[in-house]
């Protein structure tokens, strides 16, 4: 549901602007930081979604190096910035994904997601990282909340790291394949729901605080 909301600038925070500019928050918050998720993941979603379809791991790793390598010059011919979690996923893919396609061990290539996401995982432990992904507006209303949640999503990548070297210590390739191909996905779409929710219910709600204390 869409709440309109009438507010007077509030001094106290120099960089919150009135609503009646902010209409982007109420249009389209969820596009605004789906669309910097979905950029930072390239190259991740392309490996999953190609190795889902057909098992064949070679062939999705090249493809994620293709679609990583694609991506930066995208935006470098576009004079776009790359931010840190671009290039490091780039970065990634490159080492981990060419070192599989020249050894043609199943196992690095199965153990190869637990070090992508214990490397993201210590990058999510940045204080603020997830600041990028917040409409500007929406931010001094949920600093804190955007906080909590960028914790959040740094021990859900290192729970997923953990449960991948468990499967590949202990499990059977086709364990890790239903795995691999669903439950890393399904976890960051469900875990950004909750967080779009949840953040859209307590900024909602102080600007309505503020608004009344401002009548």
């Amino acid at each position: 549901m869409t709440v309109s909301i009438e507010l007077t600038p509030d001094t106290s925070h120099p960089s919150v602007e009135s609503p009646r500019q902010t209409t982007g928050w109420a249009a389209h918050p969820l596009i605004y930081a789906g669309r910097g998720l979905a950029a930072d993941m390239l190259s991740t979603l392309m490996f999953v979604a190609l190795f889902a379809a057909t098992h064949n791991a070679y062939a999705a790793t090249a493809l994620a190096i293709a679609a990583g390598l694609a991506q930066g010059v995208w935006l470098k011919v576009r004079r776009r910035p790359i931010d840190a979690m671009q290039w490091m996923s780039l970065g990634l893919v490159l080492v981990f994904g060419g070192a599989s396609l020249v050894t043609r061990d199943p196992r690095f290539m199965m153990i190869k997601p637990t070090l992508v996401y214990g490397v993201v995982g210590v990058v999510m432990l940045r204080r603020g990282w997830m600041t990028r992904y917040i409409p500007p507006v929406a931010l001094p209303w949920s600093e804190d909340v955007v906080t909590f949640f960028g914790y959040v999503w740094a021990a859900m990548m290192f729970a997923t790291g953990a449960i991948n070297l468990a499967l590949v210590i202990v499990g059977d390739p086709a364990s890790w394949v239903w795995f691999i191909g669903v439950f890393p996905l399904a976890s960051k779409l469900g875990l950004f729901a909750t967080q779009y929710v949840t953040t859209r219910m307590i900024v909602v709600a102080r600007m309505r605080a503020a608004d009344l204390a401002q009548a």
